[in-house]
């Protein structure tokens, strides 16, 4: 064993505004949900959300009142209307990048497609409408089918959405599985073998040759219960890909917060990004020096168990 894949240290938590800076506790980050309306995204540039998350459908705008031209629009299914297309979003969040003098203002975007037919149609709107190798940019999709026994959302194409996506070049692929999960939940798990099918997947397109960043969207009660399984899934993909995880939360789910914080200081603060419900948050104490002196191996380290 190698002295330097083992930690001993005093993990001091970030107090960086911006998310360039919050690369050392990706916890810290901050996020807008939904931002699907002129109205909201105004309000978001204004404040201090450093990650805007918003939803992209096939639809028409409010004043199309002849639903003429359908284009992806700001709106999560089942609206089919909105008052901001895709195309005026993400010019707003180039020019307020563009203008900001402050980099902690500088936002970062998440962009959410609930179908493949709109991803494919909002490719060349995103590479002629934003700067992607200047600014943060997800690209989000269920890809598969996960826990617990999920057969009622279906997910997005792998195929079709990898071969699309790398037409938008070095883009954050936040790619993850449908999900059934609630607050009468407590078993389940993302399982070896969906563990498997995304590892299949990534490597059958080649992501892993050209080597996207990958953050995985894993929700907050299920991921508690699949510690294991999540680091086989980094060791497999960290030689070619910068691999970090997404915890997300419904405001009613199910979740064990001590697992879930063992599953956050396994991973490390410098690898998980934590997107749950401010009351959730506050449990897992993120704001403390929590991890204060402790001594685990790394997440590194453990691929070589």
């Amino acid at each position: 064993m190698v002295p330097s894949l083992l930690l001993c240290s005093l993990l001091v938590l970030s107090t960086a505004s911006s998310v360039a800076d919050a690369k050392a506790n990706l916890t810290k980050v901050t996020w807008a949900h939904a931002v699907n309306d002129a109205e909201f995204l105004t309000r978001v540039l204004a404040s201090d959300i450093q990650f805007i998350e918003a939803d992209i459908s096939l639809g028409y705008l409010k004043d199309d009142v002849n639903k003429e031209r359908e284009i992806p629009i700001m709106a999560h299914p089942p609206a089919t209307e909105s008052d901001i297309s895709l195309e005026t979003f993400l010019q707003r969040i180039l020019q307020f990048n563009r203008e900001a003098n402050d980099p902690s203002k500088v936002k970062g975007v998440k962009l959410d497609f609930k179908s493949i037919g709109a991803f494919e149609r909002s490719i060349d709107i995103i590479r002629a409408s934003y700067d992607m190798t200047a600014f943060d940019t997800w690209i989000n999709a269920d890809i598969l089918p996960g826990p617990v026994d999920n057969t009622a959302t279906v997910p997005v194409d792998p195929t079709r959405f990898f071969t699309a996506a790398r037409r938008l070049g070095k883009a954050t692929l936040s790619i993850g599985w449908t999900t059934r999960w609630g607050p009468d939940f407590s078993e389940g798990l993302y399982t070896e073998s969906q563990v498997d099918a995304m590892i299949d997947a990534i490597r059958a397109n080649g992501i892993d040759k050209v080597g996207n960043a990958i953050t995985f969207p894993v929700r907050g009660g299920i991921v508690a219960n699949s510690v294991t399984n999540m680091i086989r899934l980094f060791c497999a993909l960290k030689d070619t890909n910068n691999v970090t995880f997404t915890i997300w939360s419904s405001a009613d789910d199910a979740v064990n917060v001590e697992k879930l914080r063992e599953f956050i200081f396994t991973t490390g603060l410098d690898r998980t990004y934590v997107d749950v419900p401010d009351d959730l948050h506050k449990k897992l104490h993120l704001d403390e020096n929590a991890f204060i002196n402790t001594c685990k191996k790394t997440l590194q380290a453990r691929c070589f168990d």
